[in-house]
């Protein structure tokens, strides 16, 4: 027995089996922000305000450095994740919601990647220099 329309069954839509699997890493990755944001606004505000020195002092340290890694990554994908589900339920046409898609998967794991990198830049400027 299908529960499908006519419709459905000719075009071929039905489910895509992965809306679970979206429910749960947006839901692991909200969790994932709770300690990595605090911990992130513990080591940040200590060195807010104090300079361009005491910043790359502060996260040239493997713990701080990794703590913003963690959050960068946690924060980066549950934002994509996030604005998936709102382009999916609000935009209209499957061209435009098709091109949206695309500039959010683009646009926020190019964020991640080059928050990424500069903590990484900063992490590893003690080693090389």
């Amino acid at each position: 027995m299908s529960y499908k329309t006519d419709y459905k069954r000719v075009a071929g839509l039905g489910s895509a089996k992965n809306g679970t699997h979206h429910f749960v890493i947006q839901r692991l990755s909200a969790i994932a922000l709770i300690p990595a944001a605090v911990l992130f606004l513990y080591t940040f505000v200590g060195v807010l305000g104090r300079g361009y020195d005491a910043v790359i002092a502060t996260y040239s340290r493997p713990v701080p450095a990794l703590i913003a890694l963690m959050f960068i990554a946690a924060l980066f994908e549950h934002l994509r994740l996030g604005l998936q589900v709102v382009i999916e339920d609000y935009v209209s046409g499957e061209r435009a919601r098709m091109r949206w898609l695309i500039v959010n998967a683009l646009f926020w794991r190019a964020a991640m990647i080059v928050g990424l990198f500069a903590v990484a830049k900063i992490a590893f400027l003690t080693i090389a220099a």
